[in-house]
Order: C-alpha cells, then structure tokens, then sequence
C-alpha cells in the first residue's frame, strides 16, 4: 500500500462512517426514490431525480417535487400509460433547461422499455457484459438504443437537446455524470443506495463526477485537472479503486455531503477545523490553520454547518 492510500484511505473511511446514513439523504435527491416500494416506481423516480440532479440542491429538490405531483406520485403507472393527456400535464414543468416536453419524450420511450423488457434494468442488461472493464459501452448501447428508438419513431436524424442532456451518453465525452450517479443508486446496495440491480458488478460502476466532486478529489490528490471530463472520470475511479478495489464508488456519498451538508465552496472558515479534509485541503492550498482561524472573522458560521445534525 503506497504512502498515498495510507493517507487518504483513514480519511475516506472517517467520513463513510459519519455521513454514510439514512438520516443525511435529504436534501439529495436520492430521497425521491425511497418515496416508493414498487421496484418499477424506483427506477423510474431514480432515473429522473439523477437527470435532474444539475443546478442548486433545494432548486432540484423543488422541481423534483413539482414533477412527482404532476405524475400522480405514481411513477411508473403514470409512465406505462403515457400518451397525449400525460403530455399535456407535463407541457409546463420546466427545471431550469429541461422542459415538460423533454420529460415526456423519455418518458414515451420508457413506455416502451417496460412493455419490451419489464424494467430498465433488463433493458440496460442488453448492453452489458461482464468482460467489459467498466459500465461505460453498456451506459453507451443504454443512450443510444433509447436515441434510436426516438429517431425512428419520429422519423428524425437526431434526438432533440433535450433528450440528449437526459441521456448524455459517455460516447460523446461526457463524464455522464448523472447516468452514472443513477447506476451508483441502482447497482450499490448499503445504508443509503437502494441497490435495486443485482445483475451488474459494482466494481465496474464510475465515480459520478462534477466540478465539485472534482475539487475535492483533487484536494486529496487523486487529479489536477478542472475539466469533468470523461477521462478525468476515469482517472478519479481508478484512484479510488486502489483504495477500494471492489467498491470505487464507495465513497461518492459522502464526499458530496461536504457540499451538500455543509456547504463547502473551497474557501477558509472557522467549519473547515473540523472537516475530515482539513488538513490535505490546507495543504494543497499552502493554507495554514492560522490561515483558517483568522479566516473566521470574515467568514462566520452559518446555521447550515453544525456538525450535529437529526436529519
């Protein structure tokens, strides 16, 4: 084990055990899926809370919200019925540049998917197979049949922007980071990932990963590019597979919670003493904890960062 796992491994595995819980999902919009029982409810809420999951928390969260309500809190009914009425109540919804129709396009081709396959597992199962070193060609044959399937149904040569940013397949470079976010949810099963499919190896799934997630892996020394990229994903992965060889993703929650919960932006305030990342974060940024102490003067605590938290 090089000096670089037996830095960073304790520190991942401190804030596994602190925020790796049930009680700390919310405000994520994880929480949407566990709103149902039904297996096809929670796929179906999975894959739209992860394709939505792009903007501020409690923006997702609203639209999230306003979107279960008009689908009758009954995903999976509301989808496998889904025809010109269904349209018609989404036309409205908007978060932010995905619009009501763009829902109702997926939507329209997920009827389609239960009906051939029962579920979007069996249908992502079509792509997948277990000599293939990660999820990404059956995440690809995933977006591109679901693509297809659009084009020929609407006699066009390409899907609409819309769609495309729903099912923003690695093929095209993207890091896919919420494809891979809802395959997190679906494929890892513990305290906080429902672990809906059991079909696919989780040793294959891909670290999620966005411009915050990226700053904080680069905090703990696992890349130094900005760009979320595809193979900065990649690269992030195998680092935390060398930590965690049959769980990379393992830590993907928890890291999140440092934004998410205590609303880390990356600068100096009295909160960041006690944050796990503390000390290679004041490292790599060649930041004393002077630095942080005197920070405190300008940078007050907010409500939002009590390290004692009931949900």
């Amino acid at each position: 084990m090089d000096k670089q796992i037996k830095r960073t491994k304790p520190l991942l595995e401190k804030l596994y055990a602190r925020y790796n819980h049930r009680r700390f999902v919310p405000p994520d919009p994880l929480q949407f899926v566990y709103r149902y029982s039904d297996r096809r409810d929670m796929e179906i809420a999975g894959f739209l809370a992860s394709a939505l999951a792009y903007g501020r928390v409690r923006h997702i969260e609203r639209s999230l919200t306003q979107l279960f309500d008009r689908m009758d809190e009954a995903p999976y009914e509301f989808t496998s019925r889904f025809g010109g009425p269904h349209r018609v109540k989404l036309r409205t919804f908007k978060h932010r540049f995905t619009t009501g129709d763009d829902i109702s396009d997926l939507l329209g081709l997920f009827r389609r998917v239960f009906d051939d396959c029962g579920s979007l597992e069996a249908f992502f199962l079509k792509g997948y197979r277990h000599e293939h070193a990660s999820v990404l060609p059956a995440l690809e044959a995933f977006c591109e049949s679901l693509c297809r399937t659009y084009t020929d149904k609407h006699g066009r040569g390409r899907t609409s922007r819309g769609l495309n940013y729903l099912l923003a397949s690695p093929s095209r470079g993207s890091a896919s980071k919420r494809l891979n976010l809802f395959l997190r949810w679906m494929v890892r099963r513990d305290e906080v990932d429902p672990g809906l499919w059991t079909a696919i190896d989780r040793t294959k799934l891909i670290v999620p990963l966005d411009v915050h997630m990226g700053r904080l892996c680069r905090i703990l020394g696992l890349y130094d590019n900005r760009t979320a990229s595809l193979a900065a994903a990649m690269k992030v992965t195998a680092g935390f597979a060398r930590m965690e060889p049959h769980d990379p993703v393992k830590y993907d929650f928890a890291l999140s919670r440092i934004g998410i919960l205590e609303d880390c932006t990356g600068r100096p305030r009295p909160a960041c003493e006690t944050c796990e990342l503390f000390r290679p974060c004041a490292q790599r940024h060649a930041c004393s904890g002077r630095a942080i102490r005197e920070s405190a003067q300008r940078f007050p605590p907010s409500a939002a960062i009590a390290r004692s938290r009931s949900d």
